[in-house]
C-alpha cells in the first residue's frame, strides 16, 4: 500500500549572521544547488527497518527528513508485521501536502537463511543488504539506521549521487576519524576498509549499479554479483564478525575499494566524534549535517546532547514556528549538557540547524 501525504509549512523569513557558512560550505552548496536544479522532479526514495522497540525512533527519523527536504520523498519502511498498523495511524496523521508517500514491506530474508540473517547483530538490521533485491525497480536509494536525524534536507545528501564517478556504487563515512579509538583498526579479525573501517548507518546507493556489479571477494577468483556474494561471506566469516552487516560490507568495499564513495564525518556525527574529545572537523566548522545516535543515547542519560536534539524533533509540531518552537528551546536544553564533552561542543549541534531553519524559510518567502 502506497498513501499520499503531505507537509503544510508556513512563510516566514529569518537572518542569520554571514560567518554561518565559509567558502567551502558555499561552493559545496552551489554544487548541490545546481545539481537539484538540473534533477527537479527526482523523487528520493529513503529506506529504513524497524523491529521491536524502534517505532517512535523511526518516526522521529521520517520526521526530520519531512521538515526541511525540497523534493519529493519516498519512505520504504521494513518492519516487523505487528508494527504496520501502528506506522500507518501514525504517518497517515501527518499534515502532508501530497510531497511524501510511503510504503510498508514485511521483513523478507532468503528462505532457506532466513532464520540465520534474521540473528545476526540486531533484530533485522541485515535486512538492508538485501534492499537491491527486493526493490529491484529502485534506480538510487538512501538508507539510514532508525537512530538518525536529519538537520539539513535529504536533498543535500542525495546530490552525493551525482558526484559518483563511474565505478562508486555506493557512499558512506569513515567509522573513525581518530585512528586510537577506532575498532576496525584495533579490534578487527577480518578485513575492512580502509584505515577506520567504514559505518553503514548512513549508506546512499546506486542500486542500479549495485545489481550490475560482479564483485572481487576473496572466497573465489571468479567476481560475483551482489545476491551471490551475501550467503558466502557470512558462511567464511560469521565467527569473525561484531556488527553482522556492517562488517559484511567493510570486507566487500575492502575488496572493491574503487567502488565507494567517502562522504566525511558531519553526514554521520555519532557520540565517538566527541566523547573523547571533539574529532569531527568538518562538523566544528560547518556543524552537522546528520546526526547517528548509536548505542541508544537517545534513550538514556549517557550522552544529554544527542538526547536533547531527538525530544526536540519528536515534540515539534509540523507547522510551529521553528525558531521558538524548536531552534531556542533546543539550545537552552543543549547549554544544561556543557558538562559533558559533547556538551562542550554544543555549537556543532545547532550550527547548521540554524541554517536549514534559515533556508526553509527563504525558500517559502521566495514561493509567496
Amino acid at each position: 500500500r502506497c498513501k499520499n501525504l503531505s507537509v503544510s509549512f508556513w512563510n516566514s523569513y529569518w537572518m542569520l549572521p554571514s560567518d554561518v557558512c565559509g567558502m567551502n560550505c558555499f561552493w559545496e552548496a552551489a554544487f548541490r544547488y545546481d545539481y537539484m536544479k538540473t534533477h527537479p522532479s527526482e523523487k528520493m526514495h529513503l529506506a529504513v527497518v524497524a523491529c521491536g522497540e524502534r517505532l517512535e525512533e523511526t518516526v522521529t527519523m521520517l520526521r526530520s527528513a519531512i521538515i526541511f527536504s525540497i523534493k519529493p520523498l519516498q519512505f520504504h519502511i521494513f518492519a516487523e508485521d505487528q508494527l504496520h498498523e501502528s506506522f500507518k495511524d501514525i504517518l497517515d496523521d501527518f499534515p502532508y501536502e501530497g510531497k511524501v508517500n510511503y510504503t510498508l514491506y514485511p521483513i523478507t530474508f532468503p528462505t532457506e537463511s532466513a532464520a540465520e540473517w534474521k540473528k545476526l547483530f540486531k533484530p533485522c538490521a541485515s535486512q538492508r543488504l538485501f534492499l537491491p533485491l527486493i526493490l529491484k525497480n529502485v534506480d538510487s536509494l538512501l538508507y539510514v539506521d532508525t537512530d538518525i536525524l536529519f538537520l539539513r534536507p535529504v536533498d543535500d545528501i542525495w546530490s552525493f549521487l551525482g558526484k559518483f564517478n563511474s565505478t562508486q556504487i555506493a557512499a558512506m563515512a569513515p567509522e573513525h576519524e581518530e585512528p586510537r579509538i577506532g575498532w576496525y583498526n584495533r579490534f578487527a579479525r577480518h578485513p575492512y576498509y580502509g584505515v577506520t573501517g567504514i559505518n553503514s548507518g548512513v549508506m546512499l546507493m546506486n542500486m542500479t549499479r549495485i545489481r550490475r556489479k560482479y564483485f572481487k571477494n576473496d572466497m573465489t577468483p571468479v567476481r560475483l554479483q551482489w545476491g551471490e556474494i551475501l550467503m558466502p561471506l557470512l558462511k567464511k566469516y560469521k565467527l569473525n564478525i561484531t556488527w553482522g552487516d556492517q562488517d559484511l560490507l567493510n570486507i566487500m568495499f575492502f575488496h572493491n575499494p574503487e567502488s565507494l564513495y567517502v562522504f566525511p564525518c558531519q553526514w554521520n556525527y555519532r557520540p565517538d566524534h566527541c566523547i573523547y574529545g571533539s574529532n569531527c572537523k568538518e562538523a566544528e566548522e560547518e556543524g552537522i549535517f546528520i546526526l547517528h545516535g548509536n548505542r541508544g543515547v537517545y534513550h538514556d542519560d549517557k550522552q544529554p546532547t544527542f538526547r536533547a536534539v531527538y525530544e526536540a524533533i519528536k515534540n515539534y509540531s509540523f507547522g510551529d514556528d521553528l525558531v521558538h518552537s524548536l531552534l531556542q528551546p533546543l539550545e537552552l536544553e543543549l547549554r544544561k549538557t556543557m558538562h559533558t564533552y559533547c556538551g562542550r561542543v554544543y555549537k556543532v549541534f545547532v550550527k547548521q540547524l540554524t541554517k536549514s531553519i534559515r533556508d526553509l524559510y527563504a525558500r517559502r518567502s521566495k514561493g509567496r
